[in-house]
């Protein structure tokens, strides 16, 4: 019984939940679009990723900021998400209530690779160095 009530809990959090939630996927990301908001260099925390715009998928991911430029890193898992960017690079991203579209862009080069996994390290031990990996799954974002 208490498997049910626990189950049900869940399943209308998630329903009432504007998006993902905690580590579940959701669907369209709700709110007004506004311009991106102006995040220091080395700001880092969550965003809220939408994917594919036909049939939206969300999910919460961590964003660092390098630059003037939001990146978010898959490390050498080719997610879900990651297959939808590579089949339409346009999304949208909600960080701290902020609604706003870019487009998604794949990071291939060693330089620009070396320098988030600097920054992407130093946040955190936990962290696993995108300069290591055989193939990484590594996107920089770009306001529409």
């Amino acid at each position: 019984m208490t498997l049910r009530i626990a189950t049900l809990l869940l399943a209308l959090a998630a329903a009432g939940c504007n998006g993902p939630f905690v580590m579940f996927p959701g669907g369209e990301l709700a709110g007004e679009v506004a311009p991106a908001p102006s995040l220091p260099p080395g700001d880092y925390g969550t965003v809220q990723l939408e994917t594919n715009p036909e049939e939206p998928y969300s999910v919460n991911v961590a964003y660092t900021m390098l630059g003037d430029r939001l990146y978010i890193n898959a490390g050498d898992t080719e997610t879900q998400w990651v297959k939808h960017m590579n089949e339409n690079p346009e999304v949208r991203l909600r960080i701290d209530g902020v609604l706003f579209a870019a487009t998604a862009e794949r990071v291939t080069d060693p330089e620009e690779i070396a320098a988030f996994g600097q920054a992407w390290t130093d946040q955190s031990m936990f962290r696993r160095d995108p300069r290591e990996l055989e193939k990484v799954w590594l996107y920089r974002f770009v306001t529409r």
